[in-house]
């Protein structure tokens, strides 16, 4: 394999296959923050990759995903420790949008949706907090998931903010998709025999994009309500999506400098720019100062979940619009985060699962719509979006 895409940080690691299965016959590549023994992560960051030492054991998905038959080729780029959702690592370069080459790829799980979207492997491995699988997704033209949290086991993932990481996975195939998700939620989510009742558009959340992109998306919408019997728009926030994207930002960087600040301060690390400003804000906060934040969690998780129950679903775009054009400056890559933000942070506040699909582009460039169910409603979410490619493939080319 020959890494045209830069998607790679070492595209010859290679682990075979422990049995036969669900995904005999299928490659998938790994985020650079998965255990590998022998290896040593780099993280996104060589301050990270010199100040550790090489795994002793593989992550536990790694090897699930082993014994059911698969390859594992290579290990992918992602922003520094995982705190971006642009893809342009100052280290490590930026790889390759394979559907849209002038635009980013999207972070924190930049090479994973690279090599994905560009062939290089059938699936790939990520990890989502704020958006990490959800928006490379979106802005590369693939199928991904954040899983519910705490559904998909996460040992051996190095941590960015326990309460809101995931791992999740993306694919050009939704049927992959599911292959995948049988495998590592098997016994862990909901019987896909049941059907989603009810779907429900945010209008908050669609306020959030701009106005030629709301027409393409909601174009779309009559793939979805085909498939469901009710449909109905509301407004998911009496507070303002700014409001839950600013308490996602706060808890998430008080978990990070939980997670990292001590390391941080030892080994006086090199960040690049944007990265180096958020960590030097996550060392500021205090969570006594902020319990009104986790206070706010805890409500909003009591509507989303009183809403969507085991047979709703919320219908979102993934991200502001599609992905921006390469080496923009760090404030204009801040204010298209702060928009998705406030479009990711729903289902990771709550802890819901979240299925990107590509649904449409806009002058070539790569639109996702997300369909967001009831916790441990994963794999009907993922046999949903399986569902939906027919219609899909006769209007746009993924």
């Amino acid at each position: 394999m020959v890494d045209k895409l830069n998607a790679f940080v070492d595209e010859k690691l290679r682990l075979e296959p422990k049995g036969n299965g669900e995904l005999t016959g299928y490659s998938f590549a790994v985020k650079d923050v998965f255990s590998i023994k022998g290896y040593t992560n780099t993280a996104g960051n060589p301050d990270w990759h010199k100040t550790h030492i090489p795994s002793s054991k593989n992550a536990i998905v790694i090897d699930q995903l082993l014994v059911e038959g698969a390859v594992m080729t290579g290990t992918t780029h992602t922003d520094e420790i995982m705190y971006s959702l642009n893809g342009e690592n100052h280290f490590y370069g930026t790889p390759v949008n394979p559907k849209a080459p002038d635009l980013i790829p999207g972070g924190s799980s930049s090479g994973s949706a690279s090599a994905a979207a560009g062939d290089l492997v059938d699936f790939a491995l990520g990890t989502d907090t704020g958006g990490s699988v959800r928006i490379p997704s979106a802005y590369c033209g693939l199928y991904g998931i954040r899983p519910t949290h705490g559904l998909v086991d996460i040992e051996g993932v190095i941590p960015l903010a326990e309460s809101f990481d995931t791992v999740g996975w993306m694919s050009n195939d939704p049927e992959l998709l599911m292959k995948v998700g049988d495998v590592l939620l098997e016994g862990k989510a909901a019987d896909v025999k049941e059907e989603f009742k009810r779907v429900y558009f945010a209008e908050d959340a669609w306020e959030l994009l701009e106005e030629e992109v709301h027409q393409v998306l909601r174009g779309y919408i009559p793939l979805v309500e085909n498939t469901i019997s009710k449909s109905e728009s509301i407004n998911i926030s009496d507070e303002g999506l700014d409001k839950w994207a600013e308490t996602f930002r706060i808890i998430q960087g008080l978990e990070i400098w939980q997670a990292h600040g001590e390391w941080i301060e030892k080994e006086s690390p090199e960040f690049g720019p944007g990265i180096a400003e958020r960590f030097a804000w996550t060392s500021t906060l205090r969570e006594e100062e902020h319990e009104d934040r986790f206070l706010l969690r805890e409500q909003i998780t009591e509507r989303l979940e009183a809403l969507l129950d085991d047979h709703g679903l919320l219908i979102i775009p993934t991200a502001s619009g599609p992905a921006p054009h390469r080496n923009l400056t760090t404030a204009e890559l801040e204010d298209r985060r702060t928009r998705t933000m406030q479009l990711s942070c729903i289902a990771g506040l709550a802890g819901l699962p979240q299925v990107t699909i590509p649904i449409a582009t806009i002058k070539g460039q790569p639109l996702g719509l997300s369909i967001i169910a009831g916790k441990n409603q994963d794999k009907r979410l993922l046999s949903l979006a399986a569902s939906l490619k027919t219609g899909l493939s006769l209007s746009q080319p993924y």
